[in-house]
């Protein structure tokens, strides 16, 4: 009865919100009978959104990027790095084809601005970013698809990915500090991230946590998105980098967080851009869009499926009873 109502009260939310972006559209389109505002302007066919891959040493990192207009000339967006959350970008300068803007240093602790200097051509990005700390990284950048799916999803047959005697089905990124004990998924220590052998792309996931005080992890889907995984329980409102966010993109509605050592619950429904997150049976957030990715993202290869990857770099956490249903 309870999912029941949680459903009920998701699609109800969806309707309303729907029903008040017509109306506003409507009526916007009514005092603004000019078609062209609606269309981007023909000058920056730079906006929408990017999935970038930086190269540096022989090894590739994920990316992203945002630019939207701001008035009438005026192009602002927001940038995802390798690492962190997004970072809103006041202007990019766009000039026969040269992109570039700088954005402050977020959890670097030198006072230099990260600088992005690109080319657009071919509908393509290309060029290099120096982040905070000096290093040189080389770009490439395609659209990001839109994800849209145009019917509802049918779901297969749930599978239990975790069969709580040992890590078959799952490899760690790097240096496994992973165990299993009594049943439970155990990051002892911040080491190297865990992901699943199969990948997904549309899917309902169930999984159980238990968090210290101060920790601090995170469940990337298809490993790109992460609802973030934090002792909160203290913040009195629910916040961008807190339990139950899409860290840096989604603020959860209301704050459910559990106090550290009690196990809690997330189930999750992916379908294309679109999250819902029923957090210790509350429904913190209700179909609303992932942007793009999240900083630590596996990859920045939106259109292909992922595994379910859990944070291992950050703090000690505890799992058990992960489940998922992938759609057909």
């Amino acid at each position: 009865m309870k999912n029941f109502s949680s459903l009920l009260k998701c699609r109800l939310h969806v309707f309303l919100i729907r029903t008040v972006s017509i109306f506003y559209f409507l009526l916007f389109t009514f005092y603004f009978s000019d078609a062209s505002i609606h269309r981007p302007h023909p000058e920056f066919p730079l906006e929408g959104r990017w999935d970038l891959t930086l190269s540096r040493d022989g090894k590739t990192f994920p990316s992203w990027l945002e630019v939207r207009h701001s008035g009438v000339r005026t192009l602002v967006g927001q940038f995802v790095s390798t690492g962190g959350s997004a970072r809103p970008i006041s202007i990019i300068n766009f000039t026969n084809g040269k992109v570039s803007f700088s954005i402050p240093a977020q959890w670097d602790t030198v006072s230099n601005d990260l600088i992005f200097e690109g080319m657009y051509q071919g509908d393509r990005l290309t060029g290099t970013i120096i982040d905070p700390l000096g290093k040189k990284f080389t770009f490439t950048g395609s659209r990001a698809p839109l994800l849209r799916r145009t019917k509802e999803p049918a779901w297969g047959k749930q599978i239990k990915l975790f069969n709580d005697m040992n890590l078959d089905g799952w490899h760690a990124s790097g240096k496994n500090q992973w165990k299993v004990d009594s049943g439970m998924l155990r990051n002892p220590w911040s080491e190297s991230n865990i992901m699943t052998d199969q990948v997904f792309n549309d899917f309902k996931l169930h999984i159980e946590f238990r968090i210290p005080a101060n920790s601090n992890s995170g469940i990337y889907l298809r490993g790109r998105y992460e609802v973030q995984i934090l002792d909160s329980k203290e913040n009195e409102e629910p916040w961008i980098g807190g339990l139950g966010a899409i860290y840096g993109f989604i603020v959860p509605t209301e704050q459910a967080a559990k106090g550290p050592g009690q196990w809690q619950t997330f189930d999750v429904t992916l379908v294309g851009r679109l999250v819902t997150l029923v957090l210790n049976g509350k429904t913190v957030i209700c179909n609303q869009e992932i942007p793009g990715i999240t900083g630590g993202a596996l990859d920045s290869q939106e259109g292909e499926p992922g595994p379910v990857m859990i944070q291992g770099d950050h703090g000690a956490v505890d799992f058990r009873n992960i489940f998922i249903t992938p759609a057909l």
